[in-house]
């Protein structure tokens, strides 16, 4: 069974930094496909970032610049920088796994991210 937990939520200032972790367990890390998701108060859930098992990234037009996404394997956690962090950037982010040859998604149950201006 897929657990997922994140971590590392909190209130910042605009410009300010925080990093995101994620613990996974109960499958193999490095077989599966992981990502960033967020969902702000009134708006549906958007991909943030992720990252495929050979390392490949991808992100967002929002936050390219800006966020980081990494993994370790040995340790099956998977990681979200965010620096210069703004006001638009606050919402529950959300960690995402899925195997990378398909199937289901399986999805944490968020931490909580503020940005004050």
């Amino acid at each position: 069974q897929v657990q997922l937990v994140e971590s590392g939520g909190g209130s910042v200032q605009t410009g300010g930094s925080l990093r995101l972790s994620c613990a996974a367990s109960g499958y193999t890390y490095s077989s599966y496909c992981m990502g960033w998701f967020r969902q702000a108060p009134g708006k549906e859930r958007e991909g943030v970032a992720a990252i495929d098992s050979d390392g490949s990234t991808s992100y967002a037009d929002s936050v390219k610049g800006r966020f980081a996404i990494s993994q370790d394997n040995d340790n099956n956690t998977l990681y979200l920088q965010m620096n210069s962090l703004k006001p638009e950037d606050t919402a529950m982010y959300y960690c995402a796994a899925e195997p990378c040859s398909g199937g289901e998604r399986s999805w944490g149950r968020g931490t909580l991210v503020t940005v004050s201006s």
